[in-house]
């Protein structure tokens, strides 16, 4: 029997292993599921630290400039090399629009290649918002981001959005490429709950009887930490309680929390599952998300989370059953809600197990490879 020949599928992202973020997570989920099924290559910047190798997947890494903005070291890509594998596959598959993603889909679209987006973030809003910038500045970074993005996925063959709020968002943006829902998905088996939540503690270093209220993921000035860091100084007195942030500060965002005692910064990590089995409470205090894949392990570990109401994060959250809203930039609201779930056993107790029975039923990896297959398949 003749063997079908592998469709190759290029992997352009400015945002990759070993530096960890939100999309550096969903791609080291899917690229090993999805290695089976087809040649995989993957463009990404040369970022420092230790990185293991998958299986019959090439990485072909970026040099980095000393250029940075906001947290972020840009890469500086060849147009010619991205050219040279952009002309060798069947599908480039983006994942941003940095120097690299911005280029593949550039070259993509001169090549006349089938160029496929997903949406990890609302570029004109996050771009202005992870910058040290006010008053004009800012729109003219808003607004340059908004022409970049309209013109680059005005190019594409299809946009693969988190959810169906997204897709009208870039409707309304005039970007009009079809669209198409592929949520994102989270292993339940280790983002599970605790057996023992104090023991959960314990083994990272935290007294099994404190209360913990924490956040994970990327630290940088969109995720509005202050807000989180305001609302946990208004409650922290009446608690035996303990803020735990789990991320890299490149910025110094945090650096005013290290004198507080009742602040723990973990830094960097490569497995959050451990600090999220031992919280309490997330909290989400960020302006602006797709899906934000750290609230939705967080979830799955059971913690009750209080959350800004950003992205699809207010489809999945229902105020009261498995979760809490509260405005941005209010540290007043957020205070209020995470003092009432500190008290209150039972209801903590309550929105972490709807919180995690959400998720199984709505979020999986194997479904997110089977949505991605099928669109790799018939496009």
């Amino acid at each position: 029997m003749k063997k079908t020949k592998m469709k190759k599928l290029l992997i352009a992202t400015d945002s990759f292993l070993p530096r960890w973020d939100g999309i550096a997570r969903f791609l080291n989920e899917i690229i090993p599921k999805l290695a089976a099924h087809y040649e995989i290559k993957v463009i990404a910047p040369n970022f420092e630290g230790e990185f293991k190798e998958y299986i019959d997947v090439e990485v072909i890494r970026v040099p980095l400039s000393r250029l940075m903005v906001a947290d972020y070291p840009v890469p500086k890509p060849s147009y010619k090399e991205v050219k040279k594998h952009v002309k060798e596959a069947d599908i480039v598959w983006t994942q941003t629009i940095g120097p690299i993603g911005a280029m593949a889909i550039m070259s993509a679209s001169r090549e006349k290649k089938q160029i496929i987006a997903y949406i990890h973030s609302i570029e004109w809003d996050l771009f202005p918002r992870s910058l040290r910038t006010m008053g004009v500045v800012k729109w003219l970074v808003h607004k340059s981001a908004s022409l970049i993005t309209r013109h680059l996925y005005n190019k594409c063959t299809l946009l693969l959005v988190p959810s169906a709020e997204v897709a009208e968002l870039l409707d309304r943006k005039g970007i009009r490429v079809p669209k198409k829902v592929v949520h994102m998905g989270t292993d339940t088996k280790l983002f599970s709950p605790p057996e023992s939540k104090a023991k959960a503690k314990e083994a990272i270093g935290i007294m099994p009887n404190t209360l913990v209220v924490g956040f994970a993921g990327r630290i940088g000035l969109e995720k509005d930490l202050e807000t989180l860091y305001r609302a946990f100084g208004r409650i922290h007195r009446k608690h035996e309680a303990l803020l735990l942030i789990v991320g890299q500060d490149m910025k110094g965002i945090t650096k005013r929390f290290h004198a507080n005692p009742k602040v723990r910064l973990a830094g960097a990590t490569n497995n959050i599952a451990p600090y999220l089995q031992a919280m309490d409470v997330y909290v989400l205090s960020s302006l602006t998300e797709t899906s934000s894949l750290s609230t939705i392990e967080a979830m799955s570990c059971g913690a009750a989370v209080i959350s800004t109401p950003v992205g699809s994060v207010k489809e999945y959250i229902k105020e009261g059953f498995n979760g809490m809203f509260f405005p941005k930039k209010d540290s007043y609201t957020p205070a209020k809600k995470i003092d009432t779930v500190l008290k209150d056993g039972f209801l903590r107790k309550r929105l972490g197990e709807n919180a995690r029975r959400t998720i199984i039923n709505r979020f999986s990896w194997d479904k997110t490879v089977s949505e991605l297959r099928e669109v790799f398949d018939t496009i």
